[in-house]
């Protein structure tokens, strides 16, 4: 059960009372001045009241506990009428934002007052514009191949719930007894979408009752939900016929909850066109524009975003054609050559249990070996362990090839680096060393960790701009092969450089897709032939393009805005420029518009000059 987008939104805004860099103070904190004082009760007020309205971010932050415990058995008002009510808090919490006294506050507090301000006032802004998607602009459809709560529903339960306690197996089944009604609301919001004729394309639903017609033909008593709950209970000698329980529910309630879904996604079918661009729903055009601004917080065009990608495109063809050269692969152009090592069996694990075991072992020692190598880059270290696992098999289908889930704020739960399995020639060992950085260290795991850990009020460690998590992480992928990760693996350096082009395909095909047209057909043609990825894992990155319109541009532009304000640091400082402050300054900053982290480094510059 993934948190609604909205909530997510809702706690974007941030606040950070102090940034540390290698122990020293970078920003003044506002040492307790009235003006700070205000604005810190004024976000911690924001937080209590997003919280309030979401029961599922309480448990996906680790804080339904105390006062809050009785959240552990609720869901979000997830219906039409829940959608107006959680707009009308934006507006409102924005007019509070707005009225507040901007001159009491100066340093990170003024960099904080920027983040929230942007935050709500874009979200409010798409909020009034259009009248489907829950809101707001990134996330046209409701209930898609990547999107409704039948996709993370299962693994919610299992690696998000808590069941420490007796008061928690209850809490449990109180939730999973509201499950259907949150199912119902859903499809409820989505039929009004389809009604304004939001559709998703047909081969998007295609996709999406295989998953449905998938996650129902696993037995109550063998669901996720059931296996999970009763291996918890017993292990904590908790007493009680709750697995039973369980079953019942599922079986009873839940499973014709999603039956209901099946039964409109197939209505929905047949209603749908194969167009695979947000051009052709209402106010398409300003929909994307609205939707890269949400994703990548710049304001690039279209225009613009689709030529960077063919820049990117075209600079990282150069490179690989170079390094493949040099291994004697000559022959054909650089898509096609990657496309012969995707097929080379020397790169490909076993498809089997132990072969995919073995791929899991492999990667946490990569994991171990990078680690050792932090203290060289960055002053601040991540405590949160990381935990790898596979996607589960009922969302392998439709799922990336990777993706990663932040810890607990408590540091009860890991990171948890979840990798796409159903197919290892689909993951060749080539590869999985950049995917692994990215979503684990240095990239998401490492960026994540340290916000949880840093000094920052609560409202600030869960910020969450798309351009600048993704963005770090891609950066994370060639600061990897600057700390040597690939001085003695040159394949894997290919693989690299393989994926920096993949984030500039996207610019080029999400762009393509939405702005001019492209069909589904085009830009998998596109994307295979620059990369030389197989077929099915390009229709199934297109086809996410296609339905969460803007976000796949976030990664590039967001490296490419570390890459230059880098540089700008290096400039101004010469020979004080610290590699491990700079990372610390992005880092401990927390998650910012790509705009306020500009203001973050320019602190960070002032400070270490003076």
């Amino acid at each position: 059960m993934k948190v609604d987008r909205r909530n997510v939104l809702l706690t974007g805004a941030a606040v950070a009372a102090t940034t540390m860099v290698s122990g020293s103070r970078v920003f003044a904190a506002g040492a307790g001045n009235s003006g700070s004082t205000a604005l810190n009760g004024l976000f911690d007020r924001l937080m209590t009241q997003n919280l309030d309205r979401s029961p599922l971010l309480a448990t996906q932050l680790g804080l339904d506990v105390g006062p809050r415990a009785h959240q552990r058995g609720e869901v979000d008002d997830n219906s039409l009428a829940g959608i107006e009510k959680n707009k009308q808090i934006v507006s409102q919490q924005l007019s509070e934002i707005v009225a507040f006294d901007q001159k009491s506050i100066s340093g990170m507090d003024r960099i904080n007052y920027d983040v929230v301000r942007y935050n709500l006032s874009t979200t409010d802004e798409a909020d009034k514009r259009y009248d489907y998607g829950g809101g707001g602009a990134g996330s046209p459809y409701i209930i898609s191949q990547i999107t409704g709560l039948y996709s993370g529903l299962p693994d919610f339960f299992d690696s998000v719930q808590p069941v420490e306690s007796k008061a928690d197996a209850d809490y449990y089944m109180e939730r999973l007894n509201l499950v259907p009604l949150a199912l119902d609301r859903e499809t409820e919001v989505a039929s009004h979408d389809v009604a304004l004729g939001v559709v998703p394309p047909d081969f998007a639903l295609d996709k999406t009752l295989i998953q449905l017609e998938s996650l129902l033909k696993i037995p109550a008593d063998q669901s996720v939900m059931t296996t999970s709950l009763a291996k918890r209970v017993k292990a904590k000698n908790i007493q009680g016929d709750y697995a039973n329980q369980a079953v019942k529910i599922i079986s009873e309630k839940i499973y014709p909850a999603l039956e209901r879904q099946v039964a409109f996604v197939k209505k929905a079918r047949t209603r749908a066109t194969h167009d695979a661009g947000v051009w052709k729903l209402p106010k398409g055009d300003s929909y994307y524009a609205d939707s890269l601004t949400f994703w990548t917080t710049s304001d690039m065009s279209p225009a613009e975003v689709h030529k960077t990608g063919l820049d990117v495109v075209a600079d990282y063809t150069a490179r690989i054609d170079a390094d493949m050269k040099k291994l004697g692969l000559t022959k054909g152009t650089v898509g096609e050559r990657l496309r012969g090592m995707f097929k080379n069996p020397k790169f490909i694990y076993p498809n089997t249990d132990a072969g995919k075991d073995q791929l899991i072992a492999d990667l946490n020692r990569k994991v171990q070996t990078i680690r050792a190598r932090l203290p060289q880059y960055f002053g601040v270290l991540p405590k949160a362990n990381l935990i790898i696992k596979r996607v589960p098999k009922y969302a392998e289908v439709a799922q990336a090839g990777g993706y990663y889930n932040a810890p607990s704020l408590d540091g009860k739960r890991p990171g948890m680096y979840y990798i796409n399995l159903r197919d290892t020639a689909e993951q060749p060992s080539w590869l999985l060393s950049t995917l692994t950085y990215h979503e684990g260290i240095p990239g998401h795991h490492l960026q994540g960790s340290i916000a949880n850990e840093t000094k920052l009020p609560l409202i600030r460690k869960i910020s969450f701009f798309s351009a600048y998590i993704e963005g770090w992480a891609l950066y994370a992928e060639q600061l990897a092969d600057e700390m040597g990760m690939y001085a003695d693996d040159p394949w894997g350096r290919i693989g690299y450089m393989h994926d920096a082009m993949f984030r500039g395909v996207r610019l080029v095909v999400d762009s393509g897709i939405h702005a001019m047209k492209w069909t589904r057909e085009q830009a998998i043609k596109y994307y295979m032939d620059a990369l030389g990825d197989p077929e099915e894992s390009s229709a199934t990155e297109v086809e996410r393009y296609c339905v969460w319109p803007g976000q796949a541009c976030a990664y590039m532009l967001g490296k490419l805005t570390i890459l230059r304000l880098r540089e700008k640091a290096k400039a101004a400082l010469g020979a004080k420029f610290d590699i491990r402050q700079f990372h610390d300054a992005i880092l401990t900053c927390g998650a910012v518009p790509l705009t306020v982290l500009e203001s973050v480094v320019d602190g960070y510059i002032a400070a270490r000059k003076a």
